[in-house]
């Protein structure tokens, strides 16, 4: 028998890929239910988390003679004395092929801001319905903050299909139904599976009650599903964290790959001052490299000295991000104070920080219906489509095209408190949002030198080029 090498074993475990996924539905479908299902059925569970588990279901549990396999991610007191999820609750376990990290979000219309939170880094979504109550509000609210979040994978899991006998036309009904609904959402990826959870029923094994089901177990897709091309490998995005000066002869600058490869030797293009130069080096940790990728944190060196800090970015010449001082995005309210559209925010985008304010509500949006309505605020985990203006120009994406350039919060800057959170969609151009008085300045009227005189071009210049217009007439 071949000896176990422990440093191979680590290795191999280190290189496995990881998944992150999130589980939502309504109340009672069985969210936290599937989830210690999931990992009770895949042992791995320590024993004195079972001991502990078969404990709290005497005291706490809703599962009749069965084992409550929700109370492993239910740990607040209100979450178990009421039996509903409140908070996010983070799950880590990992199996031969892959890791995980699973979210379990609250399915209450008042926790929105909290399924926003944990389905922000989620590559896959898991929705569960009531195979007794099939499609419901919920679960189209829910397929919405989805498709709105960029998650490009979606189970929807039918659940307590042992209730219904495992009758396959109901499934199939639900399944049906549910697809007529996300078509127009553009999820690029929907698989449905049928399950009982507290069963145990195509959560680990295939189920012996429902033979007419041809499709993978819900453990065996999740470790199988591509993830690898949802990551934006074709845009090099580069925002600068930090300038990286550890002696007189090394000037680096630091930062996490947002997006794109690059390679040692090509040529980078700075922003905003659209300075060129090459990669000299890529440096890590473990040593200097000939490329990096996402979500690799690594520092370049340039072969020329060219003044970047914090903020800005390194791109590639043939390929820019939209550079734009207007933009509009879709705004989830996360903020228990009610908007004022007058007051200004800070805006972090990447490693950028700048002021912002709102110029117009196009839209808020029924999260339950779809339906879109006029408002002049936001109040708590209500979605709007806004148009902003910031204090200097940002180096953006699409959120669809590109989930970390493509996404910002707003902060409070009193309280400081993170108040929204955003989406870009795309630039706009100052006609489409309003009117603006431009200022006028009369040189004529003025006793000025011509030093002044040429002073003040150059600050009206420098104005025009960040976007603020201002006439001068010189009559």
């Amino acid at each position: 028998m071949e000896k176990l090498n422990i440093k191979e074993f680590l290795d191999q475990d280190e290189k496995k890929d990881l998944l992150r996924l999130l589980t939502a539905g309504s109340v009672d479908d069985g969210k936290s239910t599937l989830i210690g299902r999931l990992l009770f059925d895949s042992k791995k569970l320590y024993e004195d988390q079972l001991d502990a588990l078969e404990r709290d279901t005497k005291r706490y549990g809703n599962a009749g003679e069965n084992i409550d396999y929700a109370l492993l991610l239910d740990g607040l007191k209100a979450e178990r004395e009421q039996g509903i999820t409140i908070d996010v609750a983070y799950r880590y376990f990992s199996t031969n092929k892959r890791k995980f990290i699973i979210a379990d979000t609250p399915g209450h219309e008042q926790y929105t801001r909290n399924m926003i939170t944990g389905g922000s880094t989620a590559n896959l979504a898991i929705i569960l319905v009531d195979a007794r109550s099939g499609v419901i509000t919920q679960t189209r609210r829910h397929t919405y903050l989805v498709s709105l979040l960029g998650i490009k994978h979606v189970v929807l899991a039918v659940n307590k299909m042992d209730l219904v006998n495992y009758k396959q036309q109901v499934f199939d009904q639900i399944v049906s139904e549910y697809r007529h609904f996300a078509e127009p959402l553009g999820i690029p990826d929907i698989t449905c599976i049928p399950l009982s959870a507290l069963k145990g029923d195509n959560v680990v094994e295939d189920s012996e009650n429902m033979k007419w089901y041809t499709g993978k177990p819900l453990l065996e897709f999740l470790e199988t599903v591509h993830i690898g091309s949802d990551k934006n490998f074709s845009d090099f995005r580069y925002p600068i964290q930090y300038v990286l000066r550890p002696n007189l002869d090394f000037r680096g600058f630091s930062s996490t790959m947002a997006s794109g490869i690059v390679r040692k030797g090509d040529e980078v293009l700075a922003l905003p001052s659209m300075k060129r130069s090459r990669v000299k080096s890529i440096v890590t940790y473990e040593g200097e490299q000939e490329y990096a990728f996402p979500p690799q944190a690594v520092t370049i060196t340039l072969e020329d000295e060219i003044d970047i800090s914090r903020g800005e970015m390194l791109v590639h010449p043939d390929n820019l991000p939209i550079v734009s001082r207007n933009f509009e995005a879709m705004l989830v309210w996360m903020d228990e104070k009610k908007m004022n559209p007058e007051e200004q925010f800070f805006m972090k985008h990447t490693t950028n920080l700048t002021r912002v304010k709102i110029d117009k509500i196009r839209y808020k949006v029924n999260v339950n219906t779809l339906e879109q309505s006029s408002c002049d605020a936001l109040e708590l985990n209500e979605i709007a489509r806004v148009v902003f203006s910031t204090g200097k120009p940002l180096f953006f994406d699409s959120y669809q095209k590109n989930k970390n350039t493509g996404a910002f919060i707003l902060i409070d800057p009193i309280t400081n408190n993170t108040c929204a959170v955003g989406m870009i969609i795309d630039k706009v151009e100052m006609k489409d949002i309003q009117e603006f008085e431009i200022p006028e300045i009369n040189l004529s009227k003025l006793n000025i030198s011509s030093e002044h005189y040429e002073a003040i071009r150059k600050v009206v210049n420098e104005l025009d080029r960040q976007g603020i217009c201002v006439k001068v007439n010189e009559r």
